[in-house]
C-alpha cells in the first residue's frame, strides 16, 4: 500500500509557511475564500430543517493540469498543481453545506497529515466531521487527477485508504446520533458494508435515502433496494439493467426497484433525464413509448438557452418495449452552455449536482426547478480546478433566483 510519506514534497500556494501537516489545505482555503463570488447583501434564508447525513468517500485529490494527456512512456510537465479534499461524499456534503444544509459525514481517514487536512477543510466549510473514524495507523485514501486542457477531460487514479472501514468502526450510539433529526441520508457506495447498516436504520426511521450510482460496485444492489432516489452517471443504467437504451433502462430501474420515487441520469453537456414515478396509475392515459417521448421533450427544449432549463411530460403510462410500463412523468433538463474559455475542469461536477439535489429535496423544490438548479451548481463548479474550488455558496448571485 502506497503511503503519503513516499510522495514528493509539493509547492506551497501563496508563499504561506505552515506546519507540513496543514500547509496544502490551508493555503488552498485562503485562495478559495479570496476568489469566491459571494453577494451577501440579500442572502436567502437558510432552511428550517435541512440535515443531510452522508456516508462514503473522503479523500485527498492531487490535481495536475496538462496541455494534453500523455502517450505511454511520455514525460510531460504539469501546467498547474492543486491539492485539496475530494471523494464523492466529501464533495457532495461540502456542496450541500455551502448551499445551507446541515451536513454530517461518516467516513474514515488515517491519522496522517492528509487525514488531518481533510478534517480541517471539511470543518472550514461547515461539514460536521464528529462522526468520522480516524485510524491510528495506515493511510488516508487519495486520488491522482490529471486534467487535460485540450479535451477538457480528467483521468482519476485512486488509491483506497487503509485499513478499510468496517461496520464495527461505527458504534451504534454514534450512528443513531448521526441519524438524529436527519432529513435525508446519502450514500456513494464507497463504504458499502457500513453504508448498508446505516441505510437499514435510516429506512426503519423513515428517513429518505438517495444513492449515487456512479458505477456497479460491491453492495450497490442491496443499497438500491432501500433507495427512495437515485442519481446515476450516463453509463450506469444500461450497465446495471443490460437494456439497450438509457430511457428504457430508466424504466427498467423503476420497475425493478419498487420503493424508488425517481431516478436521474446525468449526461454531461447534454443535461439530464429524470423519470418520476406517479403514485397513482394513469388508468385513462394511453401508453407512450419512452424513447419517442424523450425525443419529443428534447425538441421542445430551448436550444438557444444559455442557462439550464427543464421541460416535462404529463403523467402517462411510460412504455419501454420488451421491458414493461409504469405510470410517471419524464423530465429533460439542459446543461448550461459554458463558453470554452470558461470551462476549466469537470472534476466533481456530478458530486456538485448531487449536493444540489440533496438541497432541493430538503427545500421541497419541484423537479422543474430542481434540475436547472442542480445543473447551475454543477456548471459553477466546472469553472475552477478541482471538485470544490468552484462550489458556490447559497448567496452566490447565480443561485439566488432558485432559492428565494
Amino acid at each position: 500500500m502506497l503511503s503519503f510519506t513516499h510522495l514528493p514534497p509539493l509547492p506551497l500556494f501563496s508563499g504561506v509557511s505552515l506546519p507540513s501537516s496543514r500547509r496544502h489545505f490551508t493555503s488552498f482555503r485562503t485562495r478559495m475564500s479570496s476568489s469566491s463570488s459571494i453577494d451577501s447583501t440579500h442572502p436567502p434564508p437558510p432552511l428550517d430543517n435541512g440535515i443531510v447525513l452522508g456516508c462514503g468517500g473522503a479523500t485527498v485529490d492531487f490535481l495536475a493540469t496538462v496541455d494534453s494527456y500523455p502517450n505511454p512512456d511520455d514525460k510531460i510537465r504539469s501546467t498547474s498543481l492543486k491539492v485539496q479534499g475530494g471523494g464523492n461524499a466529501g464533495n457532495a456534503l461540502t456542496c450541500a453545506a455551502r448551499l445551507g444544509l446541515t451536513s454530517r459525514l461518516i467516513s474514515k481517514v488515517a491519522n496522517d497529515s492528509q487525514g488531518k487536512g481533510i478534517l480541517e477543510e471539511l470543518e472550514s466549510d461547515g461539514v460536521d466531521t464528529s462522526f468520522l473514524v480516524v485510524s491510528k495507523e495506515g493511510n488516508t485514501p487519495f486520488t491522482y487527477v490529471i486534467v487535460d486542457k485540450q479535451t477538457k477531460t480528467r483521468t482519476c487514479i485512486h488509491t483506497p485508504g487503509y485499513p478499510p472501514m468496517v461496520p464495527t468502526d461505527l458504534p451504534q450510539s454514534t450512528m443513531l446520533s448521526a441519524l438524529d433529526r436527519a432529513s435525508i441520508a446519502y450514500f456513494d457506495v464507497r463504504l458499502h458494508e457500513t453504508a448498508l447498516v446505516i441505510a437499514k436504520e435510516a429506512s426503519q426511521k423513515k428517513i429518505p435515502i438517495l444513492i449515487d450510482a456512479e458505477k456497479k460496485r460491491d453492495g450497490l444492489d442491496d443499497l438500491l433496494q432501500l433507495a427512495d432516489y437515485v442519481v446515476c452517471t450516463a453509463k450506469f443504467p444500461q450497465a446495471w439493467t443490460e437494456v439497450s437504451s438509457i430511457p428504457c433502462a430508466l424504466v427498467s430501474m423503476l420497475l425493478r426497484l419498487p420503493k424508488l420515487k425517481f431516478v436521474i441520469v446525468t449526461l454531461g453537456e447534454d443535461g439530464c433525464l429524470m423519470i418520476q414515478r406517479d403514485s397513482t396509475e394513469a388508468s385513462e392515459s394511453q401508453e407512450t413509448d419512452i424513447e419517442s417521448l424523450v425525443e419529443s421533450l428534447k425538441q421542445r427544449s430551448d436550444s438557444t438557452a444559455i442557462f439550464p432549463t427543464c421541460v416535462s411530460s404529463e403523467t402517462a403510462k411510460l412504455k419501454a418495449n420488451g421491458i414493461g410500463t409504469l405510470s410517471g412523468r419524464l423530465f429533460h433538463g439542459t446543461a448550461e452552455k459554458i463558453p470554452p474559455e470558461e470551462l476549466v475542469d469537470t472534476t466533481g461536477a456530478g458530486d456538485a449536482f448531487i449536493g444540489a439535489v440533496l438541497y432541493a429535496l430538503c427545500a421541497g423544490m419541484p423537479p422543474e426547478k430542481m434540475l436547472p438548479f442542480a445543473a447551475q451548481v454543477a456548471a459553477c463548479n466546472c469553472r475552477a480546478l478541482g471538485a470544490r474550488t468552484g462550489l458556490p455558496h447559497r448567496t452566490d448571485p447565480r443561485l439566488v433566483p432558485f432559492l428565494v
